[in-house]
């Protein structure tokens, strides 16, 4: 399994763009920004996007893909995810006053996005890989998601923050090898964090004691300006950890 990092900041600048993971070219975990570096060929091999939640780095993509590849593709993009995200994606994005509603365009027997909800510990298979979602703490509904290539599982947190669901998951997996997880803000940022859902490289540290696993872990979504603080923060609070910060352009195997 090939995992292309297409961003993986907490916010945008030059260089920096949010979430956005390529999965064997034709699968897309999240629609962050990195999406508008793909031209329009790879944009119309993805057959799936899963959304981890509906905050807009997460999502925005999203809306401008399915602009490009309108009248450039004969079939469907299938997007994948909680109820409680696609209601959120219908009732305030395509919804013809922010952005046009894919889901009835062409036509709605023939629409552009098809929308499938995911249960959180329901795996689902698409084509030779099984993605299971998880539930995590963040300030709206949201899920990570193991992947399953039967050669590696990689799990990603999605935005998350301390919660015992997430390490009680994992932690039932036969085996996690890769483990993308978010660091967001810096230690003395906790209370930000605390409000806002995300972690801390402190933070983090603790509660990765609770994880009987030891995967090789990538961090991300650290905001625009906190990298050198967090940097250097995760050499004490990580210590003992395989660890490295992800760069938009890395490559994933697993």
């Amino acid at each position: 399994m090939r995992i292309k990092v297409l961003g993986c900041s907490g916010g945008v600048g030059p260089g920096l763009r949010t979430t956005g993971l390529l999965v064997d070219e034709e699968i897309l975990i999240d629609a962050g920004t990195g999406v508008g570096d793909l031209s329009l060929a790879q944009m119309g091999r993805i057959t799936d996007v899963l959304l981890t939640h509906s905050h807009l780095d997460h999502v925005c993509g999203l809306a401008f893909m399915a602009d490009n590849l309108f009248g450039l593709i004969e079939r469907p993009l299938h997007v994948h995810a909680t109820r409680e995200t696609l209601k959120t994606l219908q009732e305030h994005l395509f919804n013809w006053r922010l952005w046009p509603d894919f889901s009835r365009l062409p036509d709605p027997e023939h629409p552009l996005l098809v929308f499938h909800t995911l249960e959180p510990g329901v795996t689902k298979r698409l084509g030779d890989i099984k993605v299971t979602p998880f539930e995590v703490l963040h300030t709206v509904p949201a899920v990570g998601y193991v992947v399953d290539s039967g050669e590696g599982v990689f799990a990603f947190s999605g935005d998350t923050y301390a919660d015992d669901r997430l390490w009680t998951f994992l932690n039932q997996q036969p085996r996690i090898d890769r483990l993308m997880i978010e660091i967001a803000f810096p230690d003395e940022d906790a209370e930000l964090g605390r409000l806002s859902k995300h972690f801390t490289p402190g933070l983090l540290g603790r509660e990765l004691t609770k994880l009987r696993h030891r995967p090789k872990l990538f961090l991300t979504h650290h905001k625009p300006g906190t990298e050198r603080a967090i940097e250097q923060q995760c050499l004490g609070a990580l210590a003992g950890w395989d660890y490295s910060h992800l760069k938009r352009g890395d490559i994933i195997l697993s």
